[in-house]
């Protein structure tokens, strides 16, 4: 086995500048992403879902309520 392929690590920035350059584009970039997916429209199925656990609830909670 080659040990020179086993060392291969990720090379550390040449300075703290660069370090804050590449956070600061990491960051951008997932706001990027964050802003896509938000802008995505929800699927019909998945609202349906959401709407029969909202008519799930409100009825179980009504009969708690007069069961007391």
């Amino acid at each position: 086995m080659n040990s020179g392929l086993m060392k291969k690590t990720a090379k550390p920035p040449a300075d703290l500048g660069e370090a804050r350059i590449d956070r600061v584009a990491i960051g951008e970039r997932l706001r990027e992403l964050f802003d896509e997916v938000l802008n995505e429209p929800v699927p019909d199925d998945f609202l349906d879902l959401l709407r029969r656990a909202d008519e799930r609830r409100a009825l179980g909670g009504a009969e708690s309520e007069g069961g007391q």
